[in-house]
């Protein structure tokens, strides 16, 4: 059988729609596969726009906390002084000037002596609680009270447990903010039991860090300073201590001997009455012995 050229056009025509068919589906799929490709870039962009946001925020914290240290710091200090109660009293003074204030004060004045010997010297100590920016000026105005023997100055970074006792109270906070929802939100008795039990385990948590916040906040803002104050020696300004030499040794052994017959003195005036009393005592019982045997009269076979 021929094919006529007419017939055979025909065909070609369909053959060519076919292939302009198949074409145009190819072109949609791939334009549809590149629209899903950006639609998945933007959301790729937009979280790596945000994990950007949060970095810089994160990496910030840093700087911040390095710029906002917590400090404790403690000192004390030894001066020799010619009227310890007196210098007290100054630093007392002192320190309440500089905005502090005095939580411990002990003085020690012992009684005059009539012989005019060298007891007991008079002596203070004082606990204070001084603003951490003033510390080292009232130590350094020491000084002007006597001869500083000793002084020693320690800090303590408490930074870290700074910034962890805040998150804790910020966390419970949040959490007890959550549960008050839920309970006025509460539909049944269980629930509502339930949630102003926690509720009350958060409150008790959250109220012991704040106070251990407190306390923190106090430490650093006001330093301990503890001060204590000697008399020194009346001619050569020195605290009391042990004999320099053989002349001083022998002065000292000589004071502590009247210092043991003193003792002793005191000890037997103090013995002496009782001894008195008990020899009185037996005296009277063994005259009363004596009294019953001579009315009994002799005993038999004596």
């Amino acid at each position: 059988m021929r094919r006529t050229p007419a017939r055979s056009g025909a065909v070609a025509g369909g053959l060519l729609l076919v292939l302009a068919l198949l074409l145009s589906g190819c072109s949609a799929t791939s334009g549809g596969s590149g629209s899903d490709a950006g639609s998945g870039g933007v959301a790729g962009s937009a979280s790596d726009a945000a994990g950007a946001e949060s970095a810089p925020g994160s990496a910030a914290a840093e700087p911040a906390l390095a710029a906002d240290r917590q400090v404790v710091t403690t000192a004390s200090a030894t001066v020799t002084a010619d009227d310890p109660l007196a210098a007290a009293g100054e630093v007392a003074r002192r320190v309440e000037a500089a905005g502090g204030r005095v939580e411990q004060r002990v003085e020690h004045a012992p009684p005059e002596r009539d012989d005019g010997g060298g007891g007991e010297r008079a002596s203070a100590e004082l606990v204070g609680r001084v603003p951490a920016d003033a510390l080292t000026a009232v130590v350094e105005g020491l000084a002007d009270l006597g001869a500083v023997g000793e002084v020693s100055v320690s800090s303590q970074d408490v930074t870290a447990t700074a910034v962890d006792l805040d998150a804790r109270i910020a966390a419970l906070q949040a959490s007890a903010a959550r549960l008050q929802e839920l309970l006025a939100d509460a539909a049944t008795t269980a629930d509502l039991v339930a949630a102003e039990q926690a509720l009350s385990q958060r409150q008790g948590d959250l109220e012991s860090l704040q106070s251990q916040r407190r306390l923190l906040a106090g430490q650093v803002e006001l330093s301990t300073l503890t001060v204590r104050l000697v008399a020194g020696d009346p001619v050569s300004g020195e605290p009391a201590g042990g004999p320099d030499g053989f002349v001083d040794a022998l002065g000292l052994g000589w004071r502590g001997l009247v210092g043991a017959g003193r003792g002793l003195a005191v000890a037997a005036g103090v013995v002496l009455p009782w001894a008195l009393a008990l020899a009185v005592v037996g005296a009277l019982a063994a005259a009363s012995v004596r009294g019953l045997r001579r009315l009994r009269g002799p005993q038999p076979g004596q």
